[in-house]
């Protein structure tokens, strides 16, 4: 799974990497958080048709991670539902409406995952997982409209706007470590992922591809990232050589 991430780049960055045309929230600048956790507001990346507009826009959005369906009760679901299995996606009545239309890219530096050590089953060593190259990591994911039906309708926080991280099997080097990770979206898919018009289930599943192996790599850090309340650059940096070595 995947139940912490990293994301420190700013606004200007992201709507710059991946080309956004339109900033849905202009009002709203997350900081650099280098433990983002589920039910904190993260950035996501998708496309929409405007009203009386003929082509979907590229939006840059602050959304909620943890997706909660149109036709829920209680937005509470939203923890429960931090990350979508790549192989159900087109089954799961919570994914299917949203990966025929909705689907999103969302912009990470890395994810954190806990291996546990081996002799001590109840000690985990965590690892702090990234591209090789110091690009971004696009996560897929799957973004969702829930209306609230307490709130008067000109209330700004009428609709709630969500997101999932879809997972996918970790490749062999990174199974190691923990036996499922992000679906990554390359580059050059990243257009045809975001589209609104590409609603067969079946063309969007073939977008789903793994990373190719070494495309991420990993380095053990230090437990402070175990605790949500901390924060800042430290998380990332690896344990110096005389502690944990790296598995790669």
């Amino acid at each position: 799974m995947c139940g912490r991430y990293a994301s420190a780049r700013d606004k200007h960055q992201l709507l710059e990497e991946f080309q956004v045309e339109q900033d849905a929230d202009p009002e709203k600048e997350l900081g650099a958080d280098y433990n983002v956790a589920p039910t904190k507001n993260v950035y996501a990346v998708l496309s929409r048709v405007p009203k009386d507009a003929e082509r979907a826009v590229r939006q840059l959005r602050v959304v909620k991670w943890g997706l909660v369906p149109a036709w829920a009760k209680d937005p509470s679901v939203g923890s429960r539902m931090i990350n979508a299995r790549a192989e159900t996606l087109a089954e799961k009545p919570s994914y299917r409406q949203a990966f025929a239309k909705r689907r999103c890219l969302l912009p990470a530096d890395g994810y954190y995952e806990w291996m546990p050590v081996e002799g001590d089953k109840k000690k985990k060593q965590p690892y702090f997982i990234h591209p090789s190259d110091g690009g971004v990591l696009a996560m897929a994911g799957l973004y969702e409209f829930w209306k609230d039906p307490n709130r008067a309708d000109d209330d700004p926080l009428k609709w709630l706007v969500t997101c999932t991280v879809i997972t996918t099997d970790a490749e062999d080097e990174l199974g190691r470590i923990h036996d499922r990770m992000p679906m990554m979206i390359e580059r050059e898919r990243w257009g045809e992922w975001l589209d609104p018009k590409v609603t067969d289930t079946e063309q969007a599943q073939r977008l789903l591809v793994p990373a190719q192996p070494g495309r991420l790599t990993a380095h053990p850090v230090g437990t402070d990232v175990n605790n949500v309340r901390n924060n800042g650059p430290g998380l990332v940096e690896p344990l110096p050589e005389e502690g944990e070595s790296a598995l790669f």
